[in-house]
């Protein structure tokens, strides 16, 4: 049976769990410490991303999502000791601005489902995390320290996760190779060009991004800021200006 998830390994204590079978193929990141582990994205949640880990360690697992979008937090279920970020706590009690049907639809949408899987079944995940996160806080897992970067655009809560040591950007939705998108009302496009500032100003060695091509360089950080400079520039960073297609990736507005 082919399985839901690749694994995929960066070092010998942090993996990729990737879910290629589905169109967004989100990328999900197992980061261990010498005391707890911490899973940034738990993915779609149609497969149980938990008895993937479980393979990888055994240490105490803190979820945490880049933001609270349904294909970062579908596996969250599994994990009752989770962070989320200040601004999108509503969204995990009841103010997400899609409805199920429509969730459902893209959670179908270009999917190689496992046999027998209903998406009738397939709920928005709810509910209370155990820490809630601001900008510059830091996550201490035993030699390994990650610090939360509140980096919003694409949605008002957005987090990359920084690890200076290693100098590892795990960027979420912010940066990927593929479009990249800002015109949900949720999404703010100056915002985005700001985050974009504050993380091609890091001296990154290695980006992470939650979907997509892994073959991605540091780079890459700088033309998306200097791309959204100049959108900004000709009067063109706003909702509705279309989308723009730079190569590699693009960006909707």
């Amino acid at each position: 049976m082919k399985p839901w998830f690749t694994i995929d390994k960066i070092d010998s204590n942090t993996h990729i769990i990737s879910e290629y079978r589905h169109w967004e193929e989100t990328h999900c990141y197992l980061v261990e410490g010498n005391n707890r582990a911490l899973l940034i994205d738990t993915g779609l949640g149609i497969c149980d991303i938990s008895a993937e880990v479980k393979k990888l360690t055994d240490k105490p697992v803190t979820a945490v999502a880049t933001h609270i979008h349904w294909d970062h937090i579908g596996g969250h279920k599994y994990y009752h000791d989770f962070y989320a970020h200040e601004a999108e706590l509503n969204w995990l009690s009841g103010e997400f601005p899609l409805s199920m049907d429509t969730i459902r639809e893209m959670v179908l949408d270009r999917c190689d489902p496992p046999e027998g899987y209903d998406v009738n079944t397939y709920k928005f995940f709810q509910g209370t995390p155990t820490r809630v996160l601001k900008d510059g806080d830091t996550i201490n897992l035993g030699g390994r320290m990650i610090t939360a970067l509140h980096t919003p655009g694409h949605s008002p809560g957005h987090l990359c996760f920084w690890e200076p040591q290693r100098g590892y950007l795990f960027t979420g939705d912010l940066v990927y190779k593929d479009t990249l998108f800002a015109y949900y009302p949720s999404t703010d496009p100056q915002a985005y060009l700001a985050s974009l500032e504050k993380v091609a100003a890091l001296p990154v060695k290695k980006v992470f991004p939650a979907h997509h091509s892994l073959d991605i360089q540091p780079e890459i950080l700088i033309r998306m800021r200097e791309a959204l400079r100049q959108l900004k520039v000709d009067g063109n960073l706003h909702h509705g200006s279309g989308t723009f297609d730079y190569g590699d990736w693009a960006i909707w507005l």
